[in-house]
């Protein structure tokens, strides 16, 4: 019914994810190496987590799954190549595509006008070699095979939902009691999954290029855990609890289930369930599953949603849950609970070509509304008095001031650990240090330095600093709101933001940053190469030839190379051409 998605894959190892319409053995082959499993069942759906091992470093494997042995994917009529499991060979290049922010609504003319052109789709359709490039790029026609696909939030929208969604919703339930024409249960996040993943070209992206996921608000709920006051009037409504429980729910089974190793699925509770669970089918995880959400909602401490992982010498990457772990208790307000902050501290290390934090929100905006953000939790906090600070509280949640800014001695923490490793405290200092976000609805990349006082005290620095944002991949702001946001972004945020954060005693920066590129506000998909200690960033977009809606073209929009002036590896635009050609047979 949905899926195969590619997950977690290592030098040797695999892992599938799809759901299915029964209880079934599931059987994945893949040129000689299989496995086999059997379903499990999340209130009346039915799920497969198939783990491949065996398959050696560098190989590039077709596959085929077969349900109660018959073959149900690749499909027979599918215009797609097939799909592949293809395994990293070691230290050389890597390349990883991101991006946040992508609605699920029909891609035809009508979606395109109210929605633009989902960019991770007009990205499979070029590298499945259903399309040419926008023009004669040799950027494009030596585009990378991603090694992984990093989505950084808002794979779908639970409160700002399309018509076929409120259709479905509709059909179930009087969409003129609470929540109205938001989700409310695990069936209603089941089929918006189902939404957001069945389009043909995007499924076969997803079942061809590992994938890994977190969530941010609107998989939830605008603002989820902006405060402890807006959780307060969350838990007021009759019906947060079950949305909540819902989310994370099916956010474990859609999303984190796949961004585990297996070795960790083995750490994990509920995988230990449907592990050791006995009979002739697979257990039903949905009481357990709900009993789970509901603590980790309330305890976040007692689980954790972030995860790294390591490409050799050539990367690390950190992804942070930015949103669950968040401390909301006005006097100790945190983006990471302790624990979160301990574990964020033990993976920020050096002896790597590259240190890749993946947060959903930026780590760095704008300057000036990086002041803004510092000075709203100040007031918020009291900085001018009680009646200022029930007005901070406003302004917080009705402009979506809830950043890393807005967490202060949070950022100050990370941007110390971000300091020492880039100064080679932690290590071999990497070449860049760069945070991959989304969630802001346009897209930039800046680069920072310690701050002057701060230069003065501290070695220096030896990694290149970055901030790198790819949003929306489908969710583009109107042109008013795309005029409103860069004016108060980048124009007027920036003298008025330090004079009001100097007037509140927000504490100083130690880094100083500029937007080298942006900021632009198309539907678009962020590419990243390293070669050495050399970075590659690009972004792309998607441009619709005359009438031809089914068939967007990529367009490339900036690159920019960071990094030691490394030489890219003899042979590489060689196999880059070999990957495409693969496809397009």
């Amino acid at each position: 019914m949905l899926g195969p998605l590619l997950r977690h894959v290592d030098e040797s190892s695999a892992t599938l994810w799809l759901e299915v319409s029964g209880p079934a053995t599931v059987r994945v082959d893949a040129s000689g190496v299989s496995a086999t499993t059997r379903t499990f069942a999340v209130h009346g759906h039915h799920y497969a987590l198939v783990e491949l091992s065996g398959l050696g470093a560098g190989t590039r494997r077709p596959y085929q799954v077969r349900l109660d042995d018959a073959v149900v994917w690749p499909p027979a009529d599918s215009e797609f190549p097939p799909s592949v499991i293809a395994t990293p060979a070691g230290d050389g290049p890597l390349a990883i595509a991101y991006g946040s922010c992508r609605t699920a609504v029909p891609h035809d003319r009508r979606g395109h006008e109210t929605h633009g052109v989902d960019a991770m789709r007009t990205y499979a359709l070029r590298l499945a070699g259903a399309v040419p490039p926008a023009d004669d790029s040799a950027a494009l026609e030596t585009l990378a095979w991603p090694d992984l696909l990093l989505l950084l939030g808002d794979q779908v929208y639970a409160d700002e939902t399309s018509e076929e969604m409120q259709e479905f919703i509709a059909s179930r339930r009087d969409p003129d009691e609470p929540p109205g024409e938001e989700l409310k249960d695990y069936e209603e996040y089941a089929h918006l999954y189902s939404l957001a993943w069945s389009d043909p070209a995007n499924r076969w992206l997803l079942s061809t290029v590992p994938s890994a996921m977190i969530f941010d608000d609107h998989d939830v709920r605008d603002d989820w855990n902006t405060s402890q006051s807006w959780r307060e009037q969350m838990e007021q409504t009759p019906w947060w609890h079950g949305r909540i429980v819902a989310a994370l729910s099916s956010y474990w089974v859609y999303q984190h289930l796949g961004n585990m190793s297996a070795a960790e699925r083995e750490q994990d509770e509920l995988w230990r369930s449907v592990r050791d669970h006995e009979g002739p089918q697979g257990p039903d995880l949905g009481p357990e599953l709900d009993e789970f959400a509901a603590r980790v909602d309330q305890q976040p401490e007692t689980y954790r949603w972030s995860y790294s992982r390591d490409f050799g010498t050539r990367a690390r990457l950190v992804v942070v849950d930015s949103r669950a772990a968040r401390v909301l208790d006005p006097q100790h307000r945190a983006m990471l609970d302790p624990d979160e902050l301990g574990w964020l501290d033990r993976q920020v290390q050096g002896d790597v070509d590259h240190l890749l934090i993946g947060t959903s929100l930026p780590f760095l905006l704008s300057q000036g509304l990086h002041h803004v953000e510092g000075f709203s939790e100040a007031l918020a906090q009291g900085a001018w008095g009680r009646l200022s600070s029930r007005a901070g509280e406003r302004i917080r949640q009705t402009v979506d001031l809830e950043h890393w800014a807005a967490f202060q001695d949070s950022f100050l923490r990370v941007a110390d650990m971000v300091i020492e490793v880039a100064s080679g405290e932690r290590g071999r200092a990497p070449s860049t240090v760069t945070f991959l976000s989304g969630d802001v609805h346009h897209s930039y990349l800046s680069s920072a330095r310690l701050s002057r006082r701060e230069a003065r005290r501290r070695k220096p620095l030896h990694s290149t600093l970055l901030q790198a944002v790819c949003s929306p991949i489908r969710n583009p702001l109107e042109l008013k709101m795309r005029f409103a946001t860069a004016a108060l972004a980048y124009g007027v945020a920036g003298p008025v933001g330090r004079l009001v954060s100097l007037s509140a005693k927000v504490p100083a920066s130690p880094l100083r940053w500029r937007n080298v590129e942006g900021p632009w506000f198309d539907n678009n998909i962020g590419l990243l190469e390293t070669s050495g200690g050399q970075l590659r960033l690009r972004w792309f977009t998607s441009q619709i030839l005359g009438e031809d809606h089914a068939h967007p073209r990529l367009r490339q929009i900036v690159e920019r190379v960071e990094g030691s002036a490394a030489q890219r590896p003899a042979g590489r635009d060689e196999r880059d051409r070999e990957s495409l050609t693969a496809g397009r047979e």
